[in-house]
């Protein structure tokens, strides 16, 4: 077992060594759709490693090419098995960027960073994502935070205001991850409190088979007001997740 496990590491860090020579070599010469196949291809192998099986109910909701997409967020992997089914732009927390490695890489690959808490940032990256809805899928995390999988956090309002300026379709993924040998959740992926990235990559390696199920919401009213789409989208995503598979 011990040996199964350091095989796994070594895989994940010639993955990640793979990724960073595709985005410094490859990319650059790639076209839109290409770079978001290759994305496609690289997460799915991610998972892979992980022994992670990806579900995805509700694929045939999505009903436009560009949108918002707001989620629940329990881990690091979120983006990755999000990015799986399909490439998004992600908005990530300003301390993202300053990880070793995945955080040049999120750079690479067009994340918006945000520093919470600061009026000014959150006003320009409203204005940023609202620019760039027209032509791209952008994905939020509204809660702010990470869970354990189990609740929802009440959802920030504040970055919704940029569907509403883009006059934008907005669309849920709620996230859940189960026990592929009970059927049952785990917390295993939950990336909480003061867990550090490796900490919660080993808590990966060490858990059993998980499957990644992603649910995804039919195309939400348009909503003149931020506050009643956040709500409205973690009510949502909540029902969603009180559903057994």
């Amino acid at each position: 077992m011990i040996f199964g496990r350091f095989l796994t590491i070594l895989r994940i860090i010639a993955h990640v060594f793979k990724g960073c020579l595709t985005l410094l070599l490859v990319f650059p010469w790639l076209k839109v759709g290409q770079r978001h196949q290759s994305i496609r291809k690289w997460c799915t192998q991610l998972l892979g490693i992980f022994q992670m099986r990806l579900s995805v109910i509700g694929a045939e909701q999505l009903e436009d090419a560009n949108y918002l997409m707001a989620a629940n967020h329990i881990s690091w992997i979120d983006i990755h098995v999000i990015n799986a089914f399909k490439s998004h732009y992600f908005v990530a927390k300003a301390e993202v960027a300053n990880w070793p490695i995945f955080g040049w890489m999120a750079k690479q690959l067009g994340t918006l960073f945000i520093e919470r808490g600061k009026s000014n940032s959150i006003r320009n990256m409203i204005q940023e994502i609202a620019e760039q809805l027209n032509q791209k899928a952008i994905c939020i995390f509204p809660e702010g935070t990470s869970t354990d999988g189990w609740q929802v956090a009440p959802f920030k309002p504040n970055l919704f205001e940029a569907a509403i300026v883009a006059s934008a379709p907005v669309y849920c993924i709620a996230i859940q991850y189960f026990d592929l040998q009970t059927g049952k959740k785990t917390t295993a992926p939950a990336f909480i409190g003061e867990m550090g990235l490796l900490e919660s990559m080993w808590s990966l390696i060490c858990s059993p088979p998980i499957c990644a199920e992603i649910r995804i919401s039919a195309k939400l009213p348009l909503l003149s007001d931020r506050k009643a789409l956040a709500e409205l989208s973690q009510s949502l995503i909540a029902a969603q997740l009180c559903e057994q598979r």
